[in-house]
């Protein structure tokens, strides 16, 4: 199987079961139109009325060698099939510090941090049980990680810290290593916080969602005002007081603003040098949400991105957009990329009462309630679910170039669409793929310094 795609006049096939990304040349390019569809001899007379000769025979003894050494062409490693293993340890928990906010963003998948419920705190007890849950399910596994989220979890501050403290302890005690995350929209983000944040040597994600205008038209207070300056100024002192490492600044591009490369942009602008902007998941009744027919004009702000971060590189004014990472040669086993974020087994989320669920998306649907952190997973059906929501089971996955990258997508977004875990939505598939052709790009790029 071999994806073929053009950017900035580059002509660049991946093959797809290997992993190989190859820049070509139009000779090439046009010989795998039809290696696999016509013979040898039939191919090179086709070829030699555009090309000459000894141009198109030498480039068809370059393809032969490079599918004989398993570069193109090369068969699926495991022949469409793949069972997950039937012992599964956690690997990760995303812990609901508060579900209450104190921002009232549009587009929250969270009703403003309640979660379908009430508002309330997680309390200390419950936290510090939700640690001994993940340290007994990791089993052996040395290395864990929880993120703090919400609602705004600083609204939790005191248990925040008194938790981080209570896993260093426990994971000394227990031979582990817990990284520990916090979610947070910054505006509760004081010196102190900061301080407490660097000590513990703690990744921060940090919401903006990028030109002033965009930001206060999502994400305004409760009250209407907007709160991008605020916010843009805690994360910039932030930043400043951890030299700019250790940290991720994410936002979220709607209907209202498909030019989103301009924010990204903007933050680079700002020194923000790791971004992530990512598309809404929204019904599509709301007006902010995301159409098909936007699918070829978000392709060519994804296309101007790619170039404009290109650009920004070679004149030493680099920055890091997290959708167009990719590591071709040490990244994730193939399960990982099977299977994706383990959601409903490596990885679950705790409400403040202690409740599981497959991922802080689910929390508080009582048909994706998995068990709580005393007894531990008690819906083995669901947990086998999702456990088997993988490439070769979601629909049309399995045939898809991307699906060694992508993991079949987020679960979440799949069930939004059509109610199933196991038929991913379109749009998100399509921005998916053209972010994938964007990395794929950007990486030949940098090796080639062109």
């Amino acid at each position: 199987m071999l994806h073929k795609f053009i950017i900035n006049k580059t002509r660049v096939v991946l093959d797809v079961h290997s992993g190989a990304v190859h820049r070509v040349d139009p000779v090439t390019w046009d010989i795998l139109e039809d290696y696999e569809k016509l013979p040898e001899g039939m191919l090179t007379e086709k070829l030699a009325a555009r090309y000459p000769r000894r141009e198109v025979e030498e480039a068809l003894a370059e393809v032969e060698e490079l599918a004989r050494e398993g570069l193109l062409f090369s068969p699926d490693p495991l022949d469409g099939a793949y069972t997950p293993p039937n012992r599964r340890i956690v690997k990760a928990l995303c812990l609901h510090l508060a579900h209450d906010c104190n921002l009232a963003c549009r587009y929250c998948f969270a009703g403003q941090g309640k979660f379908g419920g009430t508002a309330g705190l997680m309390s200390l007890g419950v936290g510090k049980a939700a640690l001994d849950f993940l340290i007994d399910a990791s089993g052996s596994r040395r290395h864990v990680e929880v993120d703090f989220f919400g609602g705004e979890p600083l609204l939790n501050k005191k248990v925040l810290y008194e938790l981080v403290d209570y896993g260093r302890k426990r994971g000394t005690e227990s031979g582990k290593e817990i990284k520990f995350t916090l979610t947070t929209n910054a505006l509760l983000l004081d010196a102190e916080t900061g301080k407490f944040l660097n000590d513990h040597n703690m990744s921060v994600v940090l919401s903006l969602d990028g030109r002033p205008e965009v930001h206060d038209a999502m994400r305004p207070f409760p009250g209407g005002a907007g709160s991008y300056q605020i916010i843009a100024d805690k994360i910039m002192d932030f930043l400043e007081s951890r030299k700019h490492t250790n940290y991720y600044v994410r936002g979220t591009y709607t209907r209202h603003n498909t030019d989103f490369s301009r924010d990204v942009l903007h933050m680079a602008d700002l020194g923000i040098k790791e971004i992530s902007v990512e598309p809404v998941v929204a019904d599509p009744d709301e007006d902010y949400a995301l159409t098909k027919e936007q699918i070829p004009a978000l392709f060519e702000e994804y296309e101007r991105l790619t170039i404009a971060l290109l650009e920004r590189t070679k004149a030493g004014h680099p920055f890091n957009f997290f959708h167009f990472n990719i590591d071709l040669e040490g990244g994730p086993c193939l399960p990982k990329r099977l299977s994706g974020c383990g959601a409903g087994n490596e990885y679950l989320a705790v409400d403040p009462e202690g409740n599981l669920y497959p991922c802080h998306q689910f929390v508080g649907q009582e048909e994706y309630l998995l068990g709580d952190i005393y007894a531990g997973i008690k819906n083995r059906e669901l947990a086998t679910t999702f456990a088997g929501a993988h490439v070769y089971n979601k629909e049309g996955c399995a045939d898809c170039w991307a699906k060694f990258h992508c993991s079949g997508g987020c679960h979440a977004s799949a069930r939004a669409y059509s109610g199933s875990i196991f038929k991913p939505a379109p749009l998100s598939c399509a921005l998916m793929k053209k972010r994938l052709e964007c990395a794929l790009y950007l990486k030949i790029a940098a090796d080639r310094n062109d």
